[in-house]
């Protein structure tokens, strides 16, 4: 190579390093003018060199870096340097190639610099990290921007919830208690993000507050209620149609000095007075409460306009759902019987429950008419359907079925023309139905069914009958297929027992079958008390409520006056059903059981062998049941009075039983254990009866 040649090549090259040099330092600068540096740390030699732009970062001084990463460590705080520590130790250690990390380094002024490591680990051929080289850079903006946004989408996903909580409450809200319960209840105020709230609704130019809830709030009870006035808050917010968001108590005392009596009891620091708008409309206003708020911004303002629009929808759907409703029950109530007078020998308690849910009622209905000859007559029904046509259709029929059980018609042929009314009205509506007539002075009662439940009985002793009342087809459909026969059946209602009749609502169930609501009422029954109100109520308690009734209920009770005698002559009364097995041996209980009880346990041997033989004689040759009557009778000689009560007109006559009979050996067994004994007609059958005495029974 000439030398000519080597001379150009050294320039080349000394024209490379110096734009090389150039080069870098224009690199550098431009790092360092935003904050950025670089480092190389020596894994082996433990030593760390820093640029002087990475020193400007970390805060160090250059003069004084004793180039050691302990430099750096020792700076901050025990949480930060723990951190970095473990993610430098992890990924060396788990044999990755690069970290990044970012912590706070403390600054002179007292302030804290957020710094970012990214860093690259260089290994070896076995794998061995030597040397780590990376840039550090001041990231104090982008964490605290980023932590803005982190903050702006916590408060919107906030927001977004509190929107679609009560939004979801409000959209289960029928009435307006519904939409008050939402708003005050568990979680209420936590679902709308306020510590307290007052709602009023505008009634007739007035305003009503409706609800209150939260700390302190109380005292508002009172304010602003009554005639609609700009003095006071809510009365100014639904007057201008304009929100008013107060931040403190002072500007509420400027704006509304009517309040200072009472601002020393209010316990937060900002409200927001949202008025009740829906269709152009002023519905009420809508105060939220805030105890730590000093502030509204334009999201939170925009946040309360949307819950009061919500608050608004619902608050105008319940209203027109309660006044819908109103009207539907109140023209049902109009065609209920207005009282129900009251009845010698007996008590009757009725009831009528509106269905919970819906807007429209049903055509369920009762009714106790006062006949001929001192019996009433009870009836129960039910018109298909649950709207305003069914409760008009209803109306109509129980008046014509009241006239022509008025007129002294039996049973049967009242449900018989009724049925006759209901398919002449020309309408598409059936209804079922179950009437009675009861004649409370001898207990007999006649029943006929159209279509619908039969009664129930509550005997003296608790126990609940259930008699087979044979029935007919409901009323309507019968006259169209013509077939308008309705059989009686006859029941007997023995002193202190109670007859129950009632319509589907009170049985049925949602998601069982009907069996397992009519075992449920006839439990109730049982237990339920013995007067005829108290007895009713506690059905309605227990069953209405409790299947949170999407249907109407008709309830009536009737109970015929228990006969108890007095002290010194008691008296009971059981009636034994012919088809229940056990009441032969029942009665006996019973029977042995009073005796004790009245102190005449020396007559009850007797006395069980009187009853079982009388009311075997009556199940096994008659049609029907029995009512068994004990009676202590007054001094000078105590004694007792049994009688069994049939609906057979033959009389028991005197056999003469051959030694291998089974039969006819009744009326001589009455000659050796009582007294005396005799036969007596009682209305439409007899009553056999005998008196047991010391004399007797020795």
């Amino acid at each position: 190579m000439t030398d000519s040649s080597r001379r150009a090549d050294d320039a080349a090259s000394r024209l490379r390093i110096e734009r090389r040099a150039a080069g870098e330092t224009r690199t550098a600068e431009r790092l360092a003018l935003n904050r950025t540096g670089s480092f190389e740390w020596d894994l082996d030699a433990r030593t760390l060199d820093v640029d002087e732009a990475g020193l400007l970062v970390f805060g160090l001084d250059a003069a004084a870096f004793e180039a050691s990463p302990s430099a750096v460590a020792d700076r901050l705080d025990a949480t930060d340097r723990a951190s970095l520590e473990t993610t430098i130790d992890e990924a060396i250690s788990g044999g990755s190639n690069s970290y990044s990390v970012h912590f706070q380094i403390p600054l002179e002024d007292g302030t804290s610099q957020w710094t970012h490591v990214q860093a690259r680990i260089l290994r070896s051929e076995d794998g061995r990290a030597h040397r780590v080289v990376g840039v550090v850079r001041d990231a104090t903006a982008e964490v605290t921007r980023s932590a803005l946004v982190l903050d702006l989408e916590k408060r919107h996903r906030r927001q977004t919830s509190i929107v679609e909580r009560t939004t979801t409450a409000m959209s289960r809200a029928v009435t307006v208690d519904d939409v008050t319960a939402a708003l005050t209840g568990p979680g209420g105020l936590v679902g709308i993000g306020a510590d307290g709230l007052a709602l009023g609704l505008v009634e007739n130019s007035a305003l009503k507050i409706i609800a209150l809830s939260g700390d302190s709030v109380e005292v508002l009870e009172g304010l602003g209620s009554g005639q609609l006035d700009a003095t006071f808050p809510l009365g100014d917010t639904i007057l201008s149609g304009r929100p008013r968001f107060i931040t403190s108590l002072a500007a509420l005392l400027r704006r509304y000095p009517v309040l200072e009596p009472h601002i020393g009891e209010l316990n937060f620091r900002a409200v927001a007075y949202l008025p009740l708008i829906a269709q152009a409309r002023p519905l009420g206003g809508l105060a939220l409460f805030y105890r730590e708020r000093t502030v509204f911004s334009a999201d939170e303002r925009i946040l309360c306009l949307g819950l009061a629009a919500i608050v608004a929808q619902s608050l105008q759907r319940a209203i027109l759902f309660d006044e819908e409703r109103e009207f539907a029950t109140g023209l049902q109530s109009a065609m209920l019987p207005r009282r129900i007078q009251e009845i010698e020998g007996g008590e009757i308690a009725v009831r009528y429950h509106s269905a919970w849910s819906g807007r429209e009622v049903g055509g369920d209905w009762y009714d106790v008419i006062t006949l001929p000859r001192g019996r009433i007559g009870v009836v129960v029904g039910d018109v298909q359907g649950h709207d305003t046509h069914a409760a008009a259709i209803m109306g109509q029929l129980r008046i014509a079925l009241r006239a022509y059980a008025a007129e002294g018609h039996p049973p049967a042929t009242v449900l018989a023309r009724a049925s006759r009314f209901l398919a002449e009205l020309d309408t598409d509506r059936f209804a079922t139905s179950t009437y009675a007539q009861v004649d409370l002075a001898t207990g007999a009662v006649r029943v006929a069914r159209a279509g619908h439940f039969g009664p129930l009985i509550r005997h003296t002793d608790g126990r609940v009958g259930v008699p087979q009342v044979r029935g007919g087809l409901p009323l309507g459909i019968s006259t169209d297929f013509r077939d308008e026969e309705y059989p009686e059946t006859r029941l007997d209602l023995v002193p202190g027992e109670t007859l129950v009749l009632y319509t589907d609502g009170l049985v049925e169930e949602p998601g069982a079958d009907v069996d397992t609501g009519i075992a449920a009422l006839i439990h109730e029954v049982s237990d339920g008390p013995d007067s005829a109100e108290a007895l009713a109520d506690h059905l309605s308690d227990r069953l209405w409520e409790r299947w949170g009734s999407g249907d109407d209920v008709a309830l009536l009770v009737l109970r015929r006056s228990p006969d108890l005698g007095s002290p010194k002559a008691p008296r009971l009364h059981q009636y034994i059903h012919q088809a229940d097995p056990q009441g032969l041996s029942e009665a006996r209980s019973i029977v042995r059981q009073a005796l004790r009880d009245w102190g005449l346990a020396v007559l009850a041997d007797d006395a069980e062998l009187v009853t079982g033989e009388l009311l075997v004689n009556v199940l096994l040759h008659t049609e029907g049941g029995a009512v068994l009557t004990l009676e202590v009778l007054p001094e000078p000689v105590r004694r007792i009075r049994l009688s069994v009560q049939d609906r057979s007109s033959v009389w028991p006559r005197r056999r003469e039983p051959g030694e291998t009979s089974t039969s006819g050996r009744g009326l001589l067994l009455l000659d050796a254990v009582a007294e005396r004994w005799g036969v007596e007609p009682r209305g439409e059958g007899k009553a056999v009866w005998c008196e047991i005495g010391p004399t007797s029974s020795g």
